[in-house]
């Protein structure tokens, strides 16, 4: 009888056999996160002492990573270059304040019909201006944006060049809006979906597709992707999590105009991912962080004297500087500085 080969090898086969060298260990999925996580800890931690201006002005760089994680999304992410975010950003809010009415609102009602309007918008964008592709693409996002902003400017829906005003915050049982402390933990809690959905997005076959477009549109649609529909889902979502960041801002101030919606709008939420590093999730934040900053402190006569007065052109040279030095924005300074550094796309 013939020896069984597979469950009896050779001692000859068995010698020769080659071994495998043992697997690496595959990094925890969550080491990535680990920074983020610590930041969002440290932000809950130190929100009892805080005071109202430094409460205000983190609730503000909060709503702006929010807003500008939104374009990362687009922008580093997939690689459309749109200059007409703040158009969803500015409908998210004026839906928000629309929807309350004179009595206010549920946060269960507004927040989706915030987000849905903008996402709405995003896909009607979306539809006609993805079948065009660089400075054209750019070109329509820009048009579209605009056309949103003489909507609300010159028009009685949106009370003009004035705004309109949110009477009462909106709210759902314990969670009132109108406490700051409260509305700090909300903004704290959609800054951290939003960072951990598109940490998600990216670890996905979808981001991994997006990604693919980013680098080789034309190689992907070879391998029988439908690119224009993958790039259409990413610019509906940016456009609900712009909408997001709406509906907290109008939260937050109490107030909307036409402004939000304007093309300067754009630019600089464009400006703070460019600064942070384009195509990270950290260098969105980041970038939101520094842009704000550098703006408070450039309009502040307590430190720069009369150069308060022409804070934008500080603030462009500032910007101007950080791009030509740092080309691969702030997250690539923190990468070469730190002896372990994360991937780059977190």
């Amino acid at each position: 009888m013939k020896p069984d080969l597979i469950t009896h090898p050779p001692a000859t086969m068995a010698a020769t056999a080659p071994t495998l060298p043992p697997a690496a260990p595959r990094p925890s999925a969550w080491k990535p996160m680990l920074p983020a996580l610590g930041v969002l800890a440290a932000l809950a931690a130190v929100a009892p002492v805080l005071t109202p201006y430094l409460t205000d002005l983190l609730l503000k760089v909060m709503i702006l990573s929010i807003f500008a994680l939104s374009l990362q999304l687009v922008v580093g992410i997939t690689g459309l270059v749109s200059l007409g975010h703040a158009a969803f950003y500015g409908i998210g809010a004026y839906v928000t304040v629309l929807a309350s009415g004179d009595g206010g609102g549920s946060i269960a009602t507004l927040l989706p019909l915030a987000m849905g309007g903008a996402a709405a918008y995003a896909l009607f964008v979306g539809l006609l201006g993805l079948r065009t592709r660089g400075i054209y693409f750019i070109m329509v996002t820009l048009a579209f944006a605009q056309m949103a902003y003489f909507v609300f400017h010159d028009t009685g829906i949106g009370g003009g060049s004035d705004g309109i005003y949110l009477y009462v915050r909106p709210a759902l049982g314990a969670i009132d809006l109108e406490d700051r402390r409260t509305l700090y933990f909300v903004v704290l809690a959609a800054l951290a979906g939003t960072y951990g959905l598109l940490a998600l997005i990216r670890r996905s076959r979808f981001g991994a597709a997006l990604a693919g477009i980013r680098v080789n549109e034309q190689r992907m649609r070879a391998a029988g992707f439908n690119t224009y529909l993958y790039k259409l889902a990413a610019f509906v979502i940016g456009g609900a999590l712009a909408g997001l960041a709406g509906f907290l801002v109008a939260s937050r101030d109490g107030v909307v105009n036409p402004e939000m919606l304007g093309w300067h709008t754009s630019g600089d939420v464009l400006l703070m991912i460019i600064l942070g590093g384009l195509g990270s999730l950290r260098g969105a934040v980041i970038g939101a962080v520094a842009f704000t900053l550098l703006r408070e402190v450039l309009s502040t006569h307590g430190l720069v004297g009369p150069l308060a007065d022409h804070w934008q052109l500080t603030l462009g040279l500032a910007i101007i500087a950080f791009v030509a030095l740092l080309p691969k924005g702030l997250i690539g300074l923190m990468d070469r500085l730190s002896p372990q550094s994360t991937p780059r796309g977190a």
